[in-house]
C-alpha cells in the first residue's frame, strides 16, 4: 500500500474546502470513496511516479494563462537551467502525456491530443460558465478543467480512474496553487448516484466506452441540477436515426469501444432519456494534427489507427473516428 499522505495523494484540503460549499452533502461518501481506494492502493508504478513528484523543483509561477492552447504555468524566466532541466525530466517520468498542450517554465509539453482544438469547438455552443459548479467525467490529466476554470466556472470536479493522469494534474497543480479545481482518481460509477447538484456535466471521449449507453445517459442526469446542462462529446457514424455501429472487436486498435451511433441516433436516445433541447452542434473528423504521436507520447497513434491507403477508413474497415458534440438540457 502507498502511504496516503504523500502530497500527491492527499485530498484533506480539497475536502475541507467542500464543507462549506454546495457540494457539503457529499463529503462524506467522496472521501469515504477516495480513501478506500488508497488504502488498496498497490500500483507497480506508483513508486516512480511519487519519485518524479518528488523531483520537481520548488518554483513560484511568474506567469499563468489557463486561457491559451498550450496552457501557460510559468515561464522559462521563472527558472534557472538547472531547475528547467530537472522540471523537464521529472516530467518525462510521467509520460505518456496524452491531454494537453502544457507550457511549464518553459517545458514545453506536446501532448498526444492537442485538447485545445476540442475546446475551440465546443466554447461558444456551451451555456457560459461563470460561477457554474462543473463535473468532468473521463477527464484525463485535467487539460479541460483548467479551460473550464478560465472561463469562469465556480469549481470544478474531474473524474478519471488512472492514478497516472493524477499524478500529472498534481505536478501541474504544484504550480498553480489552490485553485478550485481538482480532480478525484474515481470512475463515473464510484460517484454517489442522484447527487444533482452540477450546473454543468460533460462527459468527453466516455460515452463509446460504455456497455449500456443509455444507462450512462441516465447516470449522467442523475449528477445535474434541474436545467442544468449535459455537454456530451463522442464517436458517431454517419446515418439516419436506425444507424448504429457496433465493433466485432477493435475499432481504430482500441478494445473497449462498443456503441458508435449516428448524430440523429444519439439525439433521439438523449431525449428517451427524458433530455430538452436536445442539439448537435458540432461534428468533426479527427485528423493527424489533433491526435498524433509526439515526443511526449511516443506510442501508437491515429496515423497507425488508420488504413493506410484509406485514411477515411480505420485498420479494421470501419469508418475512420468521427466525433459530435451535443448540448442537451435535465427538465425542470
Amino acid at each position: 500500500m502507498t502511504d496516503p499522505l504523500h502530497p500527491a495523494l492527499d485530498f484533506s484540503d480539497f475536502f475541507t474546502q467542500l464543507q462549506h460549499s454546495e457540494l457539503a452533502p457529499w463529503v462524506d461518501p467522496l472521501q469515504q470513496r477516495i480513501n478506500e481506494k488508497l488504502t488498496r492502493l498497490n500500483h507497480g508504478d506508483m513508486p516512480g511516479w511519487l519519485a518524479a513528484f518528488d523531483a520537481l523543483p520548488e518554483l513560484t509561477s511568474d506567469q499563468t494563462d489557463l486561457d491559451r492552447g498550450s496552457l501557460l504555468i510559468g515561464t522559462e524566466q521563472g527558472c534557472s537551467s538547472d531547475q528547467h532541466q530537472q522540471l523537464e525530466q521529472a516530467m518525462r517520468q510521467l509520460m505518456p502525456w496524452r491531454k494537453g498542450p502544457y507550457s511549464v517554465f518553459g517545458v514545453e509539453i506536446d501532448t498526444e491530443w492537442r485538447s485545445d482544438m476540442k475546446w475551440d469547438r465546443l466554447k461558444d455552443s456551451i451555456a457560459p460558465l461563470h460561477n457554474r459548479n462543473v463535473l468532468d467525467i473521463g477527464c484525463g490529466n485535467g487539460y479541460h478543467c483548467w479551460r473550464m476554470l478560465a472561463a469562469g466556472a465556480r469549481r470544478v470536479i474531474g473524474i478519471d480512474p488512472s492514478w497516472k493522469f493524477l499524478l500529472q494534474f498534481r505536478a501541474l497543480k504544484k504550480y498553480l496553487g489552490e485553485l478550485p479545481v481538482e480532480l478525484l482518481p474515481l470512475g463515473i460509477e464510484e460517484l454517489p448516484q442522484k447527487m444533482q447538484i452540477f450546473d454543468t456535466v460533460f462527459s468527453m471521449g466516455v460515452f463509446y466506452h460504455r456497455r449500456s449507453p443509455i444507462d450512462h445517459l441516465l447516470e449522467l442526469q442523475s449528477f445535474l441540477r434541474p436545467g442544468g446542462e449535459l455537454v456530451l462529446e463522442t464517436l458517431i457514424i454517419d446515418g439516419d436515426a436506425q444507424q448504429m455501429l457496433l465493433p466485432a472487436d477493435r475499432y481504430a486498435q482500441m478494445r473497449n469501444v462498443w456503441f458508435l451511433p449516428s448524430a440523429e441516433a444519439l439525439c433521439g436516445w438523449l431525449e428517451r432519456c427524458g433530455y430538452q433541447q436536445v442539439r448537435c452542434v458540432d461534428i468533426n473528423q479527427t485528423s493527424i494534427e489533433e491526435q498524433r504521436a509526439t515526443d511526449w507520447m511516443q506510442y501508437h497513434s491515429l496515423a497507425q489507427f488508420l488504413d493506410p491507403n484509406d485514411p477515411n477508413r480505420t485498420v479494421e474497415g470501419y469508418p475512420a473516428p468521427k466525433r459530435g458534440l451535443f448540448i442537451a438540457q435535465r427538465a425542470y
